[in-house]
């Protein structure tokens, strides 16, 4: 009871309603009391003794009946308009004070803005429901606090991808072409389609994270053991062994992007690998896909910032050049997009172990049969 406000203000409201209607009540009974006994002369509180007080009190006259009812329907008419006027003078009162953190909400929602992300309400008080609801809205905006800093990481990251082949174009072209020897045209072609191709991949790669967060367009039963298979078997003459235990598992969602899922996956566990090194995919009935690889280092506590796009820990994983650092990113897009989620730890020798867990479809007891 104590951490409801309704229960409280019901209390509340109510015992001081009957408090002042007590209060008033009573002062208007002695107020009765006193204009009867006025009316009357003043017989009521009188005593005596003797015989005479044997016979029977006179009966008052008419007009002083009327009199004492009509006093007593001024007293009670000023009583009720007292109380009326008091019942909402402290309703009033004790509802904007209960009401305060509200006003306090919806200043801060008025404020809101980019700049004034920082702020928060930080309610103290009992644990209501309005305390719950500003430990709600501070919580909220922790979270959009949160993804407004990623967006502008991403932008930044993406800016700097994008302008780097393009600084590098521009210089090939500028000092490349001072003196055009035909040797020298030759190594600016590669240059150029070096870094044409670069830009391809990483818009390419944008194209895919903006996919996989929009989800899928028309969701479907897809068979996802064999989806897995087809990927890990195209996987040829990668300089590393590459095995697979899949069993049959149903997911609902869009088989192209679950096969980008896969490809993205295995070909990371390849990319970032050691010669002769050794990639393990695995599928359960219940959806979970795990891809463990071989391969430098990695600081078990930053493994999970691989999940951001363009984040690149060192350059051991950058040593290939032909990454855009969005491959684990657009994993994790596309598995929130599924209604799943993807984890990332760092193997002790060296290496990813990478989980992915997709909903399955329940099997149904014919189809079991």
């Amino acid at each position: 009871m104590n951490r409801s406000v309704r229960a409280r203000m019901t209390l509340l409201y109510g015992g001081l309603f009957t408090t002042v209607t007590v209060a008033v009540l009573l002062a208007a009974l002695i107020l009765q009391s006193w204009a009867v006994s006025a009316a009357l002369g003043g017989r009521g509180g009188r005593t005596c003794a003797g015989p005479e007080c044997d016979a029977p009190p006179p009966q008052p006259p008419d007009d002083v009946r009327e009199s004492v009812l009509t006093s007593q329907r001024l007293i009670l008419v000023a009583a009720v308009a007292v109380i009326a006027v008091l019942a909402f003078a402290v309703c009033w009162w004790m509802t904007g004070r209960l009401l305060r953190p509200l006003h306090r909400i919806t200043a801060a929602a008025q404020r809101l803005s980019l700049s004034t992300l920082h702020e928060r309400l930080a309610l103290t008080g009992p644990d209501d429901e309005l305390r719950r609801l500003a430990d709600t809205f501070d919580a909220m905006l922790d979270r959009l606090e949160r993804a407004v800093d990623s967006q502008r990481r991403f932008i930044a990251n993406a800016s700097h991808e994008l302008r780097t082949p393009l600084a590098v174009q521009r210089t090939a072209l500028e000092v490349g072409l001072a003196d055009p020897s035909p040797e020298r045209v030759r190594l600016i072609r590669a240059e150029l389609l070096r870094n044409t191709l670069r830009s391809e991949r990483l818009i390419d790669g944008l194209l895919q994270l903006a996919k996989g967060e929009r989800g899928p367009d028309a969701a479907v039963p897809v068979d996802f053991g064999r989806v897995v298979g087809e990927v890990v078997g195209r996987q040829r003459d990668a300089g590393v062994t590459v095995s697979s235990a899949v069993r049959t598992a149903t997911v609902v969602g869009d088989e192209v992007m679950l096969s980008q899922l896969v490809a993205n996956l295995v070909q990371n566990a390849i990319r970032y690998n050691v010669p002769e090194g050794i990639v393990r995919v695995e599928l359960t009935g219940d959806g979970t896909l795990t891809v463990v690889n071989t391969g430098p280092r990695v600081p078990p506590e930053r493994a999970v910032e691989l999940l951001e796009p363009f984040r690149r820990l060192d350059a051991d994983r950058t040593g290939a050049g032909d990454g855009a650092g969005l491959g684990l990113s657009i994993v994790a897009a596309i598995a929130r997009a599924h209604g799943g989620g993807v984890r990332v730890r760092a193997n002790p020798d060296g290496g990813l172990t990478v989980r992915v867990d997709l909903p399955v479809q329940p099997v149904l007891s014919s189809q079991a049969s």
